[in-house]
């Protein structure tokens, strides 16, 4: 058999975790990137990667209790096994990382550092002040340079991926990707490909993430097969900084270190925001979520947020919505030492010290939940099987998606600094499940026929030249910011099924105009300009299944928030009457259980999105309601424990 290889597309923390531990293992890797590795995405996140921890243990924290606070927060929409692994592994990630030599931030003890996050009561995340991300992805960068040095790795950056390969029984048996310089087409045959491409936050317009994450690898996945899993689960962060060109992310590190979101209690108070008063300032997170505070999960942050703004009128300024995101009570030698990156963040973009002066922030775009549909093999403890090839394959053969692009370990709602330990984990875990696949396989790719590879290089080479020589239509810029206002309009915080279906209109139009995009530059070298039109063409089916699946769950879970759905809070003040309206709702619970705790599978026929629902696996932490602050959350909450120790009673 001609060798063994494997081709990984995202150069991200995923993708680089799982080229190290491929080549570890002795299997060579083609690691094909949109930019240069050391540029990718995960470099932008900053508050830190969560496990339970030594700190922790002694306050009562276990492995199972942050697979309980992930299932929570996520509202019970992932398959329990990957996440309780997940979990269980997060230890072992932060001491190998550590021992990688990423620059965490330590105690004078020389322990390591931890702060605490959205969703949670202990202090689990491990961090790098406020570049995390950048110190964890130069770590496995220096691992893939180390092997490509030895040969194992072949490196190629600046390609873009176009599609996978699939033979004639539909295994995927390599892909095809073009050189953004030389704009040469080539395939890359592979006995297996593993996905890390990201999120896809360009779809948007304007996010937190990086301007190349547009979801164009996901898509031309789902395009060719691939089941897309929970795409209207968007998680808007809190605080971000507003900007003209994109909006920039102001970490949860800065309320996990004991940042205050506020507002004047009077509207648009023209008052320097120090000399408002205590008494005069309104701590909304703390005053509506006593137990968890400024770190409620950020789905809950990010509406209060956009509440007290648009419906309350308490922006702190009148021209534009923003809450204050306040530092300026926490040492600057602290300030710098933990949170040093983001703080010179915001006062290059807006010219003012947040030392000295809070921040002006307000929620953006910035993770999606949903990706690509991938399996599971569930072990007897409830867990996975190490190493089996079902693991993170997509239900095309061959074919396997890990980090941000595919849908397993976040449900409706990411916690914080999970995504990171998420990224790590898949890639690290999938390698010998990969491993196991290709060595199972009769014939290797490298033998199949030519043809299969020429076929497909040349199906690209025809829409590259039809592209180029398209004239007479509409700059395919100007689309893609109407595609982002109607997707940001219609599915961000808060959505109905008018406003829905009204976007999906809007976007199937489109979809039509794009295909005729003219371009400025037809030239054969370097052109960005067809790179983009290709990517933008490419937004369209998933643009459409996140408004399908929203338009369709008539629910309110996670970062989904339908008002005409929500659950509220109790109002009866009288003992038995409370009681009473605590059973009903419930009662609702337990319906709304019935028909929505299910992920949402969308597939494409003719440029349409198929919605289909698939049941979770809940069975080793059952589904409760999520009471995060809820007025009369303690009698639900008994009532809920009284059905679930005797279910007899509810019938």
């Amino acid at each position: 058999m001609a060798e063994q290889r494997v081709v990984v597309v995202g150069g991200g923390l995923a993708g680089l975790a799982a080229t190290m531990k491929l080549t570890e293992l002795g299997t060579p890797v083609d690691l094909v990137s949109l930019t240069p590795v050391k540029r990718s995405h995960s470099v932008c996140a900053q508050g830190g990667i969560n496990s339970c921890n030594d700190q922790t243990r002694q306050l009562g924290d276990s492995e199972w209790k942050h697979f309980d606070d992930t299932v929570y927060g996520g509202d019970f929409l992932q398959n329990q096994p990957p996440v309780k692994e997940m979990a269980y592994w997060g230890p072992k990630i932060i001491d190998l990382m550590d021992r990688l030599g990423v620059t965490f931030n330590r105690t004078q003890e020389g322990f390591l550092d931890r702060r605490r996050f959205g969703g949670t009561l202990y202090k689990r995340t491990a961090f790098a002040g406020a570049t995390t991300g950048q110190q964890l992805l130069y770590a496995l960068d220096e691992q893939v340079r180390r092997r490509e040095a030895e040969g194992m790795v072949r490196k190629f950056e600046f390609w873009d991926f176009l599609s996978p390969i699939t033979d004639a029984s539909g295994r995927c048996v390599g892909i095809v990707a073009q050189d953004m310089v030389s704009m040469q087409i080539r395939s890359f045959p592979a006995d297996a490909v593993i996905v890390a491409s990201g999120g896809c936050g360009l779809l948007y317009g304007r996010s937190t993430m990086s301007v190349f994450c547009n979801g164009s690898a996901a898509s031309r996945c789902m395009q060719a097969g691939a089941k897309y899993g929970n795409p209207e689960f968007i998680q808007v962060h809190p605080t971000a900084i507003p900007g003209a060109d994109k909006l920039r992310l102001m970490s949860e590190s800065a309320r996990g270190e004991g940042g205050r979101v506020w507002v004047p209690r009077k509207a648009q108070d023209s008052r320097p925001p120090k000399s408002i008063p205590e008494s005069e300032r309104y701590y909304f997170l703390e005053e509506r979520y006593p137990k968890y505070g400024n770190l409620v999960p950020r789905d809950i942050a990010t509406r209060e947020i956009f509440n007290i703004c648009v419906n309350e009128g308490l922006s702190v300024e009148a021209g534009r919505m923003c809450v204050y995101l306040d530092l300026t009570h926490i040492q600057r030698t602290e300030l710098d030492r933990k949170l040093g990156g983001i703080l010179d963040i915001y006062e290059k973009f807006q010219g003012v010290d947040p030392r000295d002066v809070p921040m002006k922030i307000f929620p953006a775009v910035h993770y999606s939940m949903g990706g690509l549909w991938v399996g599971y093999s569930k072990s007897g403890d409830g867990g996975l099987v190490a190493g089996h090839p079902q693991n993170q394959m997509t239900n095309l053969p061959g074919l396997y998606a890990i980090g941000e692009c595919d849908y397993q370990y976040h449900g409706a709602n990411r916690l914080g600094a999970n995504s990171l330990l998420s990224c790590i984990f898949s890639g690290l875990f999938v390698a010998p499940c990969v491993r196991t696949w290709i060595q199972n396989q009769s014939k290797s790719a490298h033998e199949l026929p030519a043809s299969i590879m020429q076929n497909a290089i040349n199906a690209q080479e025809i829409r590259h030249k039809e592209l180029l020589g398209s004239t007479g239509g509409e700059n395919p810029y100007l689309i893609h910011q109407e595609l982002g206002d109607a997707l940001t309009r219609a599915a961000t915080v808060v959505r109905n099924n008018q406003q829905l279906e009204s976007a999906y209109e809007k976007v199937s139009e489109l979809q039509q105009r794009a295909k005729a995009c003219s371009l400025s530059d037809s030239g054969s070298w370097t052109n960005q300009n067809v790179i983009f039109t290709k990517a933008l063409q490419d937004m369209f089916p998933i643009a459409k299944s996140i408004l399908r699946g929203a338009q369709l769950r008539d629910e309110c879970r996670g970062a989904h928030f339908k008002p005409d759905f929500s659950m509220p809070s109790l109002s009866e003040e009288e003992p038995a009457a409370r009681r009473a309206e605590a059973e009903r709702w419930c009662d609702r619970f337990e319906e709304n259980n019935r028909r929505f705790l299910k992920s949402t599978i969308a597939t494409v026929s003719d440029e349409e999105p198929q919605i289909s629902y698939e049941d979770v696996d809940t069975s080793l932490i059952p589904p409760r309601p999520r009471l995060y602050g809820l007025v009369g959350a303690e009698v639900i909450e008994q009532v809920w424990k009284e059905r679930v120790t005797s279910p007899q009673t509810t019938a």
